[in-house]
């Protein structure tokens, strides 16, 4: 009788055990705990799929400070609708997909400090005769539904202006504009910059104007998710030891400068 309640007391330790080394870091082999973080992986050179595999800045970023955190990190391509669907559900830990930093946005969700700088930038064809945002009146312009792209354009031409051709990623309003369906792409400065430039032949040209604010892109994360503090120190660790510059000058070839964002941090 002895030998079987000790029985039980060891096995009731032991699960206890279990327990909390399943809320850890680490699993009860020792390995790290593996996040779950989801993408809208069609955003180059942001993140996009090559050969079935999920690439780009922010996923080798995320990478990075998931591992810094003391986490593996798993990105999925979910789409960019999905990514908020599955965020504000808590069926992800967290998301990274070029996603700016906005007042509205942070009523639903959290966000880390920021890691990157950006703008809305205009792409047109070399003979467009636009030449600025105010010339986008009475043109088509292609956007990705959902973004601040969009949001700047309704400001510009309406919200419900039929001139307003909204896609689900970016992708497919390039190639709008490239089969003649649309005047202008209003996008994400870096996106059609590294479009433009790996696709010269197809005579597009960026004009930039300042009547699109700079945003920042944080990491997405549902409302008080510890990972956000944890994350949070850890952007900050990998801007200062170089491993933040090492990856911006894979995937830009330049140098980034942190001025504004270690402001905003």
């Amino acid at each position: 009788m002895k030998r079987s309640k000790l029985m039980v007391v060891i096995s009731v330790v032991f699960l206890l055990l279990l327990s909390a080394c399943g809320t850890s870091k680490t699993g009860g082999d020792g390995d790290k705990k593996t996040l779950r973080i989801v993408t809208d992986a069609a955003y180059a050179p942001f993140e996009y799929q090559d050969k079935g595999e999920v690439v780009g800045f922010d996923v080798d970023f995320v990478k990075a400070v998931a591992k810094e955190a003391g986490y593996e990190a798993k990105v999925e391509h979910v789409g960019w609708d999905p990514v908020f669907v599955e965020i504000e559900g808590k069926t992800a830990d967290a998301a990274v997909s070029a996603i700016t930093i906005t007042d509205k946005r942070k009523k639903s969700y959290d966000f880390s400090v920021p890691y990157f700088l950006s703008t809305n930038k205009i792409m047109v064809p070399k003979d467009s005769p636009i030449k600025s945002a105010a010339d986008l009146k009475d043109k088509v312009v292609a956007v990705q539904n959902g973004t601040t792209g969009m949001t700047a354009t309704e400001k510009l031409l309406g919200a419900e202006n039929k001139n307003l051709k909204k896609f689900k990623d970016n992708n497919l309003a390039i190639m709008e504009l490239k089969g003649g369906g649309a005047d202008a792409v209003v996008a994400d400065n870096t996106v059609i910059e590294e479009y433009v430039k790996n696709n010269p032949k197809e005579n597009f040209v960026v004009i930039e104007d300042p009547v699109f604010e700079k945003e920042f892109y944080g990491v997405l994360f549902p409302k008080d998710s510890k990972l956000k503090a944890e994350f949070d120190k850890a952007i900050k660790k990998l801007m200062e030891n170089g491993e933040y510059a090492k990856i911006y000058n894979k995937w830009f070839k330049v140098d980034p400068d942190l001025t504004e964002i270690n402001a905003q941090q």
